[in-house]
């Protein structure tokens, strides 16, 4: 059956959207680009071995701001040094028995792949897992110790000429992190200005603010402060800018949402010009003080409007100015533990365990498949079992997809250019410019949305091996056939083993990350201070996205594994929910901070219940009693419309 014209159209716009550019995505695509070729560059010249690999290895050090680029690169330089140490001393003892380094290459890799599930190591630890087992490997292929340890040299370069190239790349064209955080706040204020010039029109643009906007934030101006691009009064200032942004975004949400919380024309028009002057400000790296916001219609506007209104004004009025009683309260609250090197269930979730042992059993399986039929052309196999493997089915299921659809894709790509490109180059330039273009289009998709990420990151994968074939241009579609015939081993491998051995199903995920919601929901509504609530609000919304792509993911898992489709139903509807009464819920939390009739509304979204007795009696407290009244009536009215539907959702999320 054809699929419906209208479902078409939506299918494309949807795609669009996922490849259209954002605030950052050309400038990564670009560093990520100039890495990989200068990698190839530096690996043509001394004659490395698999230099697709190091080329590859740019795509898992690059961050958006040059400093945790840099600081990620030489800490996997580190590791990767002591471990190939460690795999040199090791070689005495299994040069000459290859059962021995079998299991030296077994224990080594489920050892370092526990570490990339349970500690901070799981940005890099797979890459690092994958790089001794190639250097293990590569004790095989040689017949005396000399050799080995040149072998060894090698698999150590592998990893040190891209990090190397990605350092100087990043020191010269990376951004720092200071920038970044002043450009993303103008982003926010811009989409906030259009917003309220145009609800009808920026309903994803403000979605998408609210919930990515200001949360690479405090991790931006931490950076900053390290690396001195930012003095530390700019620092709180920043901060205090980043909650009061994100106190606009939640009122032009409500805004949005309710047709009788949009302001006048002229009023909105005002609030937007002033936004925009403050955006053009924080893109030329400052940031704004002393603003004075007049809005001559707001003593006139109807309670919900004048919620609105007073929420942008003091958030304005106050951008980067922090309160000065905001140091009290955070002496005397309770400092949090701050996390280890290792996660606090390390030792007592066997999903790390698990993961270790299902990912190396999949790499020693694929490794023995091409030693007994001796193809080594196929050895990608082993490789991609460590690239891709994920913690849970909906994941597996979900990305095998995209890995299949990315590496066809990448070698249909890297075949043409071997048939139509290839042979018309004449040196090592003319690949460089082949690899650069390949790479830049092959980013571009893998810096955009975890829903195509690994998409991209296949197709340059593919890519690489079909292309890269030494030191200079290569014509043998052997070895392109037989590297991309071993990424599709890999990738069944690993699909087969995640799905079937001690399978993870995503709902245990999805709960944790409701309880946390709740818990940030619950410390936004007692917090006293503007900032503390707008930074439980940023986190509250990230942990929404983050719960409604698991929810998302949640139909890839089979019945016997999964969770039941009620409960699925039951979880949407209380993400939506939340999602709604978000907006008049933080306003209320703003002008009433610890109120009773607040937490109590809290409750009744987190089960379902109707809305408390006696709404219109607590309401009526306190000189802001009908601003009070109108946002806890809207909140009152998203729970009597949803009511009935999780009322008679099942609790239990398995099947049976």
């Amino acid at each position: 059956m054809a699929q419906p014209a209208a479902d078409q159209r939506r299918a494309v716009a949807e795609f669009g959207a996922l490849l259209a550019p954002f605030p950052g995505r050309a400038a990564l695509t670009t560093r990520i680009a100039v890495a990989s070729t200068l990698t190839v560059l530096i690996a043509a010249i001394y004659g490395t071995p698999e230099t697709a690999i190091s080329a590859y290895v740019i795509f898992f050090i690059n961050r958006a701001d040059r400093t945790s680029s840099i600081v990620l690169s030489l800490a996997m330089l580190v590791l990767v040094s002591l471990i190939v140490g460690l795999v040199i001393v090791l070689a005495d003892f299994t040069l000459d028995n290859p059962v021995l380094r079998v299991a030296c290459m077994a224990v080594l890799s489920a050892g370092l792949l526990f570490l990339t599930s349970a500690s901070k190591l799981r940005p890099v630890g797979a890459i690092v897992a994958m790089i001794v087992g190639f250097g293990l490997d590569e004790l095989g292929l040689v017949p005396a110790g000399e050799l080995a340890t040149r072998g060894l040299l090698y698999a150590w370069l592998m990893v040190a000429i891209p990090i190397g190239a990605n350092v100087v790349v990043n020191l010269l064209l990376g951004p720092s992190p200071r920038r970044l955080a002043g450009e993303r706040l103008a982003h926010c204020l811009r989409v906030a200005a259009r917003s309220l010039r145009d609800p009808a029109a920026q309903g994803t643009a403000l979605a998408t603010a609210l919930r990515d906007g200001v949360q690479p934030l405090p991790g931006w101006l931490r950076l900053a402060r390290l690396e001195g691009s930012a003095t530390a009064a700019d620092v709180l200032a920043l901060r205090q800018a980043m909650t009061s942004t994100m106190a606009i975004l939640m009122a032009v949400d409500v805004a949005w949402r309710q047709p009788d919380a949009r302001l006048p024309a002229t009023c909105a028009a005002i609030i937007a010009d002033t936004l925009d002057a403050m955006a053009r400000m924080l893109a030329a790296g400052g940031y704004p003080v002393d603003i004075t916001l007049a809005l001559p219609e707001a003593a006139a506007l109807p309670p919900l409007q004048q919620a609105v209104a007073k929420a942008l004004r003091e958030a304005i009025e106050h951008y980067a100015e922090p309160a000065a009683s905001a140091a009290p309260e955070a002496a005397h609250s309770t400092p949090a533990s701050k996390p280890g090197f290792m996660d606090r269930d390390a030792f007592t979730n066997r999903s790390h365990v698990h993961y270790a042992l299902k990912t190396t059993g999949a790499a020693m399986f694929c490794y023995l498949l091409y030693q007994q039929l001796n193809w080594p052309g196929i050895h990608t196999c082993f490789i991609t079992c460590y690239l891709v493997a994920l913690g849970t089915v909906a994941e597996s299921v979900e990305k095998l997809a995209l890995r299949l659809a990315g590496c066809l894709a990448g070698a249909a790509a890297g075949t043409a250019a071997i048939v139509y490109v290839v042979p018309a180059l004449d040196s090592v330039t003319g690949l460089l410019a082949l690899v650069l273009v390949g790479t830049w289009l092959s980013a571009w998709v893998a810096s955009g949305s975890p829903r195509i990420a690994y998409a991209g990151f296949q197709v340059a994968f593919a890519f690489y091996l079909c292309v890269i074939q030494g030191p200079g241009p290569g014509f043998d579609l052997t070895i392109a056939r037989d590297r991309v015939i071993g990424i599709i081993i890999g990738n069944l491998v690993v699909y087969l083993v995640f799905t079937r051995i001690w399978p993870v199903s995503i709902a245990g995920r999805i709960d944790a990350a409701l309880a946390a919601l709740a818990s940030q929901w619950q410390q936004l509504i007692d917090a006293h201070q503007p900032a503390a609530r707008r930074q439980h609000a940023a986190s509250a919304m990230a942990l929404q996205r983050d719960i409604a792509q698991d929810l998302s993911l949640a139909r890839y898992e089979p019945a016997s594994v999964g969770p039941a489709p009620a409960w699925l139903a039951q979880q949407w509807q209380r993400l939506r929910l939340l999602d709604a009464v978000a907006g008049p819920l933080f306003l209320l939390a703003e002008r009433f901070p610890g109120d009773p009739a607040i937490a109590a509304r809290l409750r009744a979204v987190r089960t379902g219940e109707a809305p408390p007795a006696g709404a219109q009696r607590d309401a009526a407290a306190g000189p802001d009693d009908a601003t009070r009244a109108t946002l806890l009536a809207l909140v009152d009215q998203y729970l009597s419309e949803t009511r009935p539907a999780a009322a008679h959702a099942p609790s239990s999320h398995a099947q049976t």
